[in-house]
């Protein structure tokens, strides 16, 4: 929305480098505050608010797993995860867990418990099936087309999107 006479009534997304700048300044109008900001249920900024009411609607998930900063934070998160140079000196057969240890203490600032890291390692393995099966997909999920990489990335924002790291 906006005032028929404002330079902010179309709206157009950026391209290249400067897509990122959306992510530093956000223009705020008094009539429409960011459709992000709403989701999160931001207040109107007609009076002071000293402590926001914390909530967690499907909304909410569904904007954190879905809008375009999100997944690529997590596709970048993924990437670390699979080029991290301690785990890549570690033997192949430690690699795994080591990796999804890395990605969970990252994300939650804790360990994965056995039974979450059996989990983790059963949707990464379902994910690497499901993506080696749909280049379409891969190809939209990463950027090299690449299942792991891919796998990787919804992993990561799975992980991203639990509870204890959304509201906590």
């Amino acid at each position: 929305m906006g005032y028929s006479g404002s330079n902010t009534v179309r709206f157009a997304p950026d391209d290249g480098d400067k897509v990122y700048r959306r992510s530093v300044y956000t223009f705020w109008k008094r009539t429409s505050p960011p459709p992000q900001m709403s989701t999160f249920d931001a207040p109107s900024r007609e009076s002071c608010t000293a402590r926001r009411e914390r909530t967690n609607t499907p909304l909410q998930a569904l904007l954190l797993m879905n809008e375009t900063q999100y997944v690529e934070s997590a596709h970048e998160l993924a990437l670390r995860a699979l080029n991290e140079e301690e785990i890549q000196s570690l033997p192949a057969a430690e690699r795994l867990s080591a990796r999804v240890d890395w990605l969970y203490e990252t994300v939650t600032s804790r360990l994965p418990s056995a039974a979450e890291q059996t989990e983790v390692k059963t949707l990464l393995t379902d994910l690497i099936s499901y993506y080696s099966a749909q280049p379409a997909l891969t190809a939209k999920v990463s950027k090299q087309a690449d299942s792991t990489e891919a796998a990787w990335t919804i992993l990561a924002s799975t992980l991203l999107n639990l509870d204890e790291v959304v509201s906590k």
